[in-house]
């Protein structure tokens, strides 16, 4: 007797699994069907689920399918005509006070993968408790098989569901957080790397029409993703580093498969690491808005957000990885910036999820408001909090070796690391070294791949080395 294994396991943001393999219609039937019956026994069925996809293969028509179910289930479906950015769905989430939405995005991970994302009726990523009560549901309905479904050209004549292109509100919910006419008339040129995602032509709709100069690179659909996964970090970002050098340009800005993450490199060709990105970001919003509020950072993101706290006396809140641990306290807390190391930031006022969009013209703000490049304002950024470096390996384990690795790490007490006394141990999310001289070093544990993911920071990028080196020997890889 053959016993099918339940393969729908969400991680830390969404499940994403193979397409073809585990990632089948079938299996996003169940995923529609567990998420319509979560939302009939919370009484968010009647408020309606927004629905929005990616650029990859086949997205459009795991939308559709997902849009069918809820649809067989008697939900009202707002389903986006085009791929759109996540942070858009979430927004329509908000604007329609949906029950929920939906995202078909593997987001970063490469191209032979597709997701599941789900929001809730914040516009936020689903909580653990929501995931919990909606797997429990999918564990019931992968044993059965059944769901409901109303085909799509009969919901959408009935009028259940509804194509709902968001665009010109989502653009225009941009505006209210920046002068566009001002960045309009700035004359830079910016290079725009869209890694083949949904964030395709938004910098350059926004700011057409000026002096601004916006090239777009990889702008056009390719599921294939040809020579990158769609993460915007520096090993991705070699076609925009060469051309922000080749067009003498002012800025290098990416996003990544569903625009939530973003990348940026300095007028030089080089990568501002998403922690730099971080704290300058949050620089800009105190120092140059003049705003205030909690900053809620996860425990991969640097020790320069504590400084900058302490200097603008705002608090400073840490959790696990993971959006969905930093919207809520977001929301709680009517905190100003919400980030973590992936690249991905999210912002009082708007949505409390990660925004690229957003946080790219956020930084060309910076630029225009100060006159400073972004290379000086790294440096400035650096005279205000000490200077800070950071990097992370990922490294590829076989599934079984996971246990053992984990009880490996659980028995290693170290006194040092890279020569430095180790000050703290802990376990919140990983296994964190917290060094004397301010340093650190985690290893954790991807939610959604067999990767076993080791960050660091320190004052010098040779120390970041020894001891990211430190830590790839304690897992004996």
């Amino acid at each position: 007797m053959i016993i099918i294994t339940n393969p729908i396991k969400f991680g830390t943001d969404g499940w994403r699994a193979i397409i073809a393999k585990d990632f089948t219609f079938d299996n996003v039937r169940i995923c529609a069907q567990a998420l319509s019956e979560y939302m009939k026994s919370n009484n968010l069925a009647s408020r309606g689920l927004v629905i929005g996809y990616d650029n990859r293969f086949a997205s459009e028509d795991f939308a559709a399918t997902t849009a069918e179910v809820a649809a067989g289930n008697s939900i009202k479906v707002y389903l986006s005509p085009k791929s759109i950015p996540t942070p858009e769905v979430s927004y329509g989430v908000l604007l329609k006070k949906a029950g929920a939405g939906v995202v078909i995005t593997a987001s970063h991970n490469p191209a032979m993968y597709n997701g599941f994302k789900i929001k809730s009726a914040d516009g936020t990523s689903a909580s653990t408790e929501i995931i919990a009560e909606i797997e429990k549901n999918i564990e019931r309905i992968f044993k059965t098989g059944e769901t409901n479904r109303v085909p799509l050209e009969k919901a959408v004549k009935t009028g259940i569901v509804e194509y709902w292109d968001i665009d010109g509100l989502y653009k225009k919910q941009m505006t209210k957080f920046v002068d566009i006419t001002k960045l309009k008339k700035a004359k830079l040129k910016i290079i725009v790397d869209s890694m083949y995602g949904a964030g395709t032509g938004y910098f350059k709709s926004l700011l057409a029409g000026g002096d601004i100069e916006i090239i777009e690179i990889n702008s056009e659909r390719n599921p294939a993703f040809p020579d990158i996964n769609p993460e915007p970090i520096a090993v991705n970002l070699k076609k925009l580093t060469e051309t922000v050098k080749r067009e003498k340009a002012n800025l290098g800005l990416a996003t990544d498969g569903d625009a939530d993450r973003i990348g940026i490199v300095d007028e030089n060709g080089n990568f501002i690491t998403q922690l730099e990105v971080f704290a300058l970001l949050t620089l800009y919003l105190m120092e140059v808005r003049g705003e205030r509020g909690e900053i809620i950072k996860t425990v991969t993101t640097s020790k320069m957000i504590d400084r900058l706290g302490d200097m603008f006396h705002v608090h400073v809140s840490e959790t696990p990885v993971g959006f969905k641990y930093v919207a809520p306290l977001m929301l709680e807390k009517n905190a100003l910036i919400g980030g973590e190391e992936s690249g991905g930031y999210g912002f009082r006022g708007h949505v409390a999820e990660r925004d690229a969009v957003l946080a790219g013209l956020y930084f060309i703000d910076f630029m225009v408001s100060t006159g400073k490049t972004p290379a000086q304002l790294l440096e400035y950024l650096f005279s205000k909090v000490g200077q800070h470096y950071y990097d992370r390996r990922d490294v590829k384990f076989p599934v079984s070796d996971r246990q053992n690795i984990i009880r490996r790490l659980e028995r290693i007490k170290p006194c040092e690391v890279a020569g430095v006394k180790v000050a703290k141990i802990d376990a919140a999310d990983g296994f964190r070294f917290a060094l004397q001289d301010d340093s650190w070093l985690l290893i954790r544990f991807s939610g959604t791949e067999p990767i076993m993911r080791i960050y660091a920071e320190a004052s010098t990028l040779s120390q970041v080395h020894k001891i990211l080196d430190a830590g790839r020997e304690m897992v004996g890889m």
